[in-house]
C-alpha cells in the first residue's frame, strides 16, 4: 500500500507568509477490495500473527482488520481455500452413568473448567496438547 505524502511550500510576499501543503497519495476512506480484506484476514489467522502487526503491514487500524475477522467469522467475508483458519475439531459427549461408575476414582485425571464446559484430560496427554485443546475450547466458547 502506499501511503500519503505531504509536501510544503512556504513563500514570502508582500502580504506575508503565504503556506501551501500539497497531499500526495491516497486521500479519504480507501476502498478494499474482498479479495485483499480476505488475503489480509487469512494472513492474520496465521499461528503467532498479531492482529496490529498485520494491520501496521497493511496501512490499517488493528480495529478494522478485527471487523473483517469478524465478518470472515459469520461468513460475510469468504476466505481463500488455503488460507482458511484451522480449527480443531471438539465433540462433547453426555457422560454415561455406567462409563462413570466403571472407571476407578484414583485415575490421574485432569479436569479443565472453561467458560461452563468441562475438558478431561488424560494423564499421558503432553503439557503442549492439553494447552492447545484448552485454547481451542476457549475460542469456541
Amino acid at each position: 500500500m502506499e501511503h500519503q505524502n505531504e509536501h510544503r511550500m512556504e513563500a514570502c510576499g508582500a502580504k506575508g507568509v503565504s503556506r501551501m501543503e500539497v497531499l500526495d497519495g491516497p486521500t479519504g476512506r480507501r476502498r478494499w477490495p474482498d479479495d485483499l480484506k480476505a488475503r489480509i484476514v487469512a494472513e492474520s489467522f496465521q499461528p503467532g500473527a498479531r492482529v496490529c502487526d498485520v494491520a501496521a503491514k497493511y496501512g490499517l487500524i488493528a480495529r478494522h482488520l478485527s471487523g473483517w475477522r469478524g465478518l470472515a467469522r459469520k461468513g460475510q467475508l469468504v476466505l481463500p481455500v488455503d488460507a482458511a483458519p484451522t480449527f480443531v475439531p471438539l465433540v462433547i459427549e453426555p457422560s454415561a452413568p455406567e462409563a462413570a461408575a466403571a472407571a476407578p476414582v484414583d485415575t490421574a485425571v485432569i479436569r479443565v473448567e472453561i467458560c461452563g464446559a468441562v475438558l478431561h484430560v488424560a494423564p499421558d496427554c503432553s503439557p503442549e496438547r492439553a494447552a492447545a485443546l484448552a485454547a481451542a475450547l476457549r475460542k469456541v466458547l
